[in-house]
């Protein structure tokens, strides 16, 4: 037996399919960041969206405790904000800066993105000893100096830089 409930989608298409300036800023991205496919920017604008739609309901209602855990959640995930501006001011480039395969890219685990994601989705990359396989995994700030190469990965790295 199947799942009793829909699931729903995380990310909106376009309005426009064929926009063509959106297409090419959607092409620098995707090389930018190493990304495989348009789903991937669509999910991270999803995620940009939400976050700036709450910050406008916040500001309309002035509700503290929400307010601070809106900022709390931002700022545990790496993003710094101080205010309800800051989380305005979000550009995609906040959220996709704080995926797994750019961190490990960034980290110098991988020379390039496409070696990182590879590294991810075959199981070579461990956060605090854990195997995570998914290259859109949000790094939260403190799991980030917890990211190595599985024992697997160390001693090859070891023989090609001898070589």
């Amino acid at each position: 037996m199947g799942q009793p409930h829909r699931f729903k989608k995380k990310y909106a298409r376009p309005k426009k399919p064929w926009d063509k300036e959106r297409i090419e800023a959607e092409k620098k991205v995707k090389e930018n960041y190493g990304l495989r496919r348009k789903k991937e920017i669509w999910r991270a604008e999803s995620i940009v969206r939400d976050f700036r739609r709450r910050a406008r309901d916040l500001q309309a209602k002035k509700d503290e405790k929400l307010e601070k855990e809106l900022l709390s959640k931002l700022n545990k995930i790496g993003i710094a904000v101080k205010r309800l501006d800051d989380v305005l001011n979000l550009t995609l480039d906040h959220i996709l800066s704080r995926r797994l395969q750019t961190i490990v890219m960034k980290k110098g685990l991988a020379s390039t993105t496409r070696q990182a994601r590879q590294f991810i989705t075959h199981g070579h990359i461990m956060i605090d000893e854990r195997k995570v396989t998914w290259p859109s995994f949000i790094v939260e700030k403190d799991m980030e100096h917890k990211i190595t190469l599985s024992n697997y990965m160390v001693p090859k790295m070891v023989e090609e830089k001898k070589e």
